[in-house]
């Protein structure tokens, strides 16, 4: 029985299919027990909800799949959405100006990560951890730990704003990221080096992949779109919070975890973290729906982590 059940949860766990059985699951059953859940306004507000954490999660499964971790992702939103707020407000640069500069804040505490990781040889851990701090510590000293607000009426638009009863503009942005990185990973030979990488960086490097360039890159490519998401934030909340995304790299890197990806490496799909960020927004959604507070919230969706990591293990020992 205990290898049968092994099998089962090992098959099913693979490539991103137990995610997307488990997320077709949960769909059914919110369907059938609360009838709210069944709009599609309310399948706009999931898709909206889960637009920070799906960006962010890109970059994080990039990192994930080398066999890396970056747990400096929510601060480092923090700290470019703080940069934007102040270039814009303080400075009066104009708003193309201030998000290439706030993006590009992300993209330096990326590079600062990565060469962390591949120069200074500190483990992924440690080194996101400790800019996890810094970033947070940065964006608080750069906005006098006060917030920004009453930013451009087409700004928040970007977020605000639905085009043929759709989509806005910045969920389209989550919706073409994932298509473009999931067939660079899927179809590109940077995409291959890097799962390589993730499999066995000695014998990567051995086949002439360029290891410590590729690994930084992917924490670059993760602090761009954390600085990314710290733009798409500022125009959801209308203003810049040097407290916001405060824990924010749990979910995401639970989203890439729930979607497929091994925290051993060489394995994981976008598509999978798209997905896996769907279920969180999806699980979240039917708990606000049916009057579950807040803390309960914390406690199932850490179940929900606890059993699929549980999974993850199991499969990284088969």
């Amino acid at each position: 029985m205990k290898k049968r059940i092994q099998t089962f949860l090992m098959k099913y766990s693979s490539s991103g299919k137990g995610s997307l059985y488990a997320l077709i699951l949960m769909v059914v059953f919110l369907i059938a027990t609360t009838p709210s859940f069944v709009s599609m306004n309310n399948f706009l507000n999931i898709i909206d909800q889960i637009t920070i954490n799906g960006i962010m999660a890109i970059g994080v499964t990039l990192v994930i799949i080398t066999g890396g971790i970056d747990l400096s992702v929510g601060s480092v939103l923090a700290f470019s959405m703080m940069t934007f707020g102040v270039l814009t407000k303080d400075a009066s640069l104009p708003y193309v100006l201030s998000i290439t500069i706030g993006i590009l804040a992300g993209t330096a505490c990326g590079l600062v990560n990565g060469l962390l990781v591949t120069k200074a040889k500190i483990p992924p851990f440690i080194a996101t951890l400790s800019m996890l701090s810094i970033a947070r510590g940065l964006a608080n000293i750069v906005s006098g730990n006060t917030q920004r607000y009453d930013f451009a009426f087409w700004f928040s638009d970007l977020s605000g704003k639905r085009y043929f009863n759709l989509f806005s503009i910045t969920t389209t942005l989550l919706l073409v990221l994932t298509i473009l990185f999931a067939l660079y990973m899927k179809y590109r030979e940077g995409g291959k080096r890097i799962y390589a990488i993730g499999f066995n960086p000695e014998v990567a490097r051995l086949a002439g992949v360029k290891v410590e360039r590729v690994t930084t890159m992917v924490y670059v490519i993760s602090g761009t779109l954390a600085g990314l998401a710290g733009i798409v934030l500022n125009s959801q909340l209308s203003s810049s919070q040097p407290y916001a995304a405060v824990g924010y790299e749990l979910n995401v890197i639970a989203a890439v975890v729930i979607g497929g990806a091994s925290l051993s490496g060489g394995i994981g799909t976008i598509g999978g973290t798209f997905i896996g960020a769907l279920i969180i927004g999806v699980l979240r959604n039917g708990l606000n729906l049916n009057g579950v507070n807040v803390f309960m919230q914390q406690v199932l969706i850490g179940v929900v982590i606890a059993i699929t990591v549980g999974i993850d293990m199991l499969r990284s020992r088969k």
